[in-house]
């Protein structure tokens, strides 16, 4: 038997990973089901699996910062991931494992089998990093994957003009004057859009950059956006948001 751990901070993913791999590959024994990097950080180290299903994305510790804490890698990984079709590429040319979310039974199967026929557990996560980085720079149209209650919804960065906080969730505001409302904080929408041209203006908006028409001074000011909506900015985020639209 193989002894893996799951870990994802997405509820949905971790029950759906685990029932599957109950009905498509029984050699696979989950020992434990981690609902976050933080927790699965502990089972590695306690329970020393042979495998881990490891999603990316991410609060408080994402997978490859979770794989630099870990002193000696003596399993395998397979990570799950909802990054677009061009940096899945990276993975490819990285010779690693991953399962592109929402996972298909078959794509699951075909990973177990190359574990088990697999000799050398040799990883190059430095290389993965260098790719993914390159890939995200290089590709002049994003994708991002919403999480939603039916699932992912794979959208065009470009697309979103900002993303507003709802209590424990937040609604993202689309250029065509469609919106949609993720079960997931502004903090956390927030670390998915790091890396592109978003920022925080407010304890309860993120904007995209590329969607901003005007910036009217004051004492944080305010933005226009394309769609003609105004959206405050706080006096803590004024510096961030100026220096932010220089350097774009």
């Amino acid at each position: 038997m193989i002894r893996a751990i799951i870990i994802d901070d997405e509820a949905p993913c971790v029950d759906g990973l685990f029932f599957d791999l109950q009905k498509y590959c029984p050699q696979v024994e989950v020992i434990a089901k981690c609902y976050g990097s933080k927790e699965g950080l502990v089972a590695i180290k306690n329970l020393k699996p042979d495998l881990i299903f490891l999603d990316i994305e991410m609060p408080w510790m994402n997978g490859f910062e979770l794989i630099d804490m870990i002193d000696n890698i003596d399993f395998d990984i397979v990570f799950t991931t909802a990054y677009d079709q061009f940096a899945v590429r990276a993975f490819k040319v990285s010779a690693l494992d991953y399962l592109l979310k929402p996972i298909d039974h078959q794509d699951l199967i075909a990973a177990v089998k190359k574990i088990t026929q697999k000799v050398d557990k040799g990883i190059n996560l430095d290389q993965l990093k260098v790719l993914l980085h390159n890939t995200r720079q290089s590709i002049g149209l994003h994708k991002v994957a919403l999480p939603t209650k039916e699932g992912l919804n794979f959208v065009d960065l470009q697309d979103i003009l900002y993303a507003e906080a709802d209590g424990n969730y937040t609604t993202i505001y689309f250029t065509e004057g469609k919106k949609t409302l993720l079960s997931k904080s502004l903090k956390e929408v927030q670390k998915l859009l790091d890396g592109y041209n978003f920022c925080r203006i407010h304890n309860s908006t993120v904007i995209n950059i590329d969607q901003i028409d005007k910036y009217i001074r004051g004492d944080g000011g305010y933005v226009v956006m394309s769609n003609g909506q105004s959206l405050n900015v706080s006096r803590a985020k004024k510096e961030e948001l100026l220096q932010k639209i220089k350097t774009h």
